[in-house]
C-alpha cells in the first residue's frame, strides 16, 4: 500500500482532481483486474481504449483515475489525475509503487534485431557462475536465480517488469538482465526503468508491420540509447551500419565491439567448425562450444558487458568458455550416421543468412543442405519472398512450410513465400503445409553426413493456427524423425 502523492512522484501532471493523500493498494490499466481502493490508469491501445471502461473500473472499487481526459461525470469520492502520455505515466507509477527496483541492481538491457536472447541469456548464466544471483527476462522465460517464470512477451508490460524486478530485489539479485524490444521502447513499457547499461547488436528487416518504415524501427532503437543517463554504458556493434546511429545524442558512456574494426572491444574468429569456435578476445584465447560467427558477436558483447560492469577479465574469459549454446538458437544433433540436425529461432532474413551461412562456412562442400523454413501469420509480409529465396540461394534443398500462421491462412503464406523462387531454383524446392510432415520428408531425403535446418520457431513448444496453440517442438519432431530413418 502507498500513498498516491508518492507513486506519482515525477510524473508530469496536468490537473488533479481530489486529494493525492490516499492510500492505494494496487495499480493496473487492465479494466478487468481492479482491486479495492486500486489506481486505474486508461491506456488508449491499440485494441481498445481504457477510457471506456473508467465507470467500470469506480463500480469495481477504484479510488484513483489516471488518464489523458478526464470523463464528463466526476464521482466525488474518486481522485482523477490527467496527464498528456498515460504509457508513459504508467511506467512512473508502477515503478514508484514497487520502490524502484531498477535502482537497486546492475540491470543491462539488450535490443537489436538478432541476438537479444541468446546475448542476455548467456549473460544470466555467466552472472550466475561468476558468483552472482541474477535475473533475466526475455523472450524463452524469465528467470529469477533457479525459479523460472512463464514469458509473453519479449519486454514485458510496465507493471509486470517492475513488479518481476522488485522479486528479484527481494531475493538479493544484484543483476538483471533483459532483452528489450522496439515495441517496448515505443509503447512506453521501460518508461521510469533505470539502466546500467545497453547493448545494442544489430538491426535488419523485421517488425515493419508495426513501425511501417524501417527509419522508424531504427528510431524506435536509437530511441532506448537516448534515455541513458550519463551513469550508465552504451555498447554497440561497431561492424553494423547503425551501430554508431545509436550513440548519437546518448547521455552514456559510449563503448564498441567488432570483429573488423578498431573498437573498444575486438575479436578473431580463428576457427569455426560444428564442434565450436575458437576465438581471440583481448589477445587471449577463448575456445566454446558456441558456433558460427553471429555468436562470436554475442560472445564479445556478452564479455564486453562484464567487463564494463567492473568484472576481472580473466574470470570472464574462463567463464565463457564452459557455457553452452542457449535453446533453438543453432542447437544442433548428430546422428550415428553423420546426419546434422540444427534446429534455430532465425525467423528475419539476416538472421536466416547468418545461419546458412555458418552452415556453409564450416561444410565440406560434399554434403546437402536441407533447409525447412515458414514465415509467421499477422507480422511483417514483405519479408516472405526475401526469406524463401535465401533458403534456396544457399541450400541444395529446401522444403516451405507453415511456421506460426496464426490467423492467417498457412497455404497463402506459403504462396507469398514461392514468389521469391525463381525459375532456376523452382526444381530443388518443395511446399507442405504441415510442419510435422516437412521436417519428416527433410529427415527422408538426408544422406549420412547431409545436413538439416530447421528455421524459425526455435525454442518455441506450440505451434499457433486460429488462435490456438498445439503443442509442438521443432528439436522433438526432428529428432524422432532421425532415428525413424537412421539406418
Amino acid at each position: 500500500m502507498k500513498l498516491l502523492k508518492d507513486i506519482l512522484y515525477k510524473v508530469s501532471l496536468v490537473e488533479v482532481v481530489g486529494s493525492t493523500n490516499t492510500a492505494i493498494t494496487a495499480v493496473s490499466f487492465d479494466s478487468r483486474k481492479i482491486e479495492k481502493d486500486s489506481l486505474f490508469v486508461a491506456i488508449k491501445g491499440t485494441q481498445s481504449d481504457g477510457h471506456k471502461y473508467i465507470d467500470d473500473t469506480i463500480a469495481k472499487g477504484a479510488i484513483a483515475v489516471l488518464c489523458e481526459e478526464l470523463p464528463a461525470t466526476i464521482s466525488d469520492k474518486v481522485i482523477y489525475i490527467k496527464v498528456n502520455d498515460t504509457t508513459a505515466a504508467l511506467g512512473i507509477v508502477a515503478a514508484n509503487f514497487y520502490d524502484n527496483p531498477s535502482e537497486k541492481l546492475s540491470l543491462v538491457g539488450v535490443t537489436g534485431t538478432n541476438g537479444k536472447t541468446t546475448t542476455v541469456t548467456l549473460l544470466f548464466n555467466l552472472f550466475r557462475k561468476l558468483g552472482h544471483k541474477a535475473g533475466l527476462i526475455s523472450t524463452v522465460k524469465n528467470q529469477i536465480n533457479n525459479d523460472s517464470i512463464p514469458s509473453t512477451h519479449t519486454t514485458p508490460d510496465a507493471i509486470q517488469l517492475n513488479a518481476l524486478l522488485r522479486q528479484m530485489v527481494d531475493k538479493g539479485c544484484t543483476h538483471c538482465f533483459m532483452e528489450v524490444s522496439s515495441h517496448a521502447v515505443v509503447q512506453n513499457r521501460i518508461a521510469g526503468v533505470h539502466f546500467s547499461g545497453a547493448v545494442f547488436t544489430n538491426i535488419t528487416h523485421d517488425h515493419l508491420d508495426y513501425h511501417k518504415t524501417f527509419e522508424e524501427y531504427i528510431k524506435a532503437k536509437k530511441r532506448f540509447f537516448d534515455l541513458l543517463g550519463a551513469d550508465a554504458f552504451a555498447l554497440v556493434n561497431k561492424d553494423d551500419a547503425n551501430g554508431m546511429v545509436m550513440l548519437q545524442n546518448t547521455k552514456a558512456n559510449r563503448k564498441t565491439y567488432s570483429l573488423k574494426a578498431m573498437a573498444d572491444f575486438k575479436c578473431k574468429v580463428v576457427e569455426n567448425q560444428f564442434s565450436g569456435l575458437l576465438l581471440n578476445i583481448d589477445n587471449q584465447d577463448l575456445w566454446t562450444k558456441l558456433i558460427g560467427n553471429f555468436n562470436a558477436y554475442n560472445l564479445l558483447a556478452v564479455y564486453a558487458t562484464a567487463v564494463l560492469l567492473k568484472e576481472d577479465k580473466t574470470n570472464v574469459l574462463t567463464t565463457l568458455s564452459t557455457l553452452s549454446s542457449v535453446e533453438g538458437r543453432f542447437q544442433y544433433v548428430r546422428t550415428a550416421n553423420g546426419v546434422v540436425g540444427i534446429v534455430d529461432y532465425a525467423h528475419t532474413p539476416d538472421a536466416l543468412v547468418n545461419v546458412l551461412k555458418t552452415i556453409n562456412d564450416i561444410r565440406t562442400g560434399n554434403e546437402q543442405v536441407i533447409t525447412v523454413v515458414g514465415c509467421g501469420g499477422d507480422r511483417d509480409a514483405a519479408k516472405r519472398p526475401i526469406m524463401a529465396k535465401i533458403a534456396c540461394d544457399m541450400s541444395n534443398r529446401v522444403i516451405l512450410t507453415s511456421d506460426n500462421p496464426r490467423s492467417e491462412d498457412p497455404d497463402a503464406i506459403i504462396k507469398q513465400m514461392q514468389q521469391g523462387v525463381d525459375a532456376v531454383n523452382y526444381k530443388k524446392t518443395t511446399s507442405i503445409t504441415d510442419r510435422s510432415e516437412a521436417i519428416k520428408m527433410a529427415c527422408s531425403i538426408a544422406k549420412p553426413g547431409d545436413i538439416i535446418l530447421v528455421a524459425g520457431k526455435g525454442h518455441e513448444k506450440y505451434q499457433e493456427i486460429k488462435g490456438v496453440k498445439h503443442p509442438f517442438d521443432d528439436m522433438l519432431v526432428l529428432k524422432d524423425n532421425l532415428k525413424q530413418f537412421e539406418k
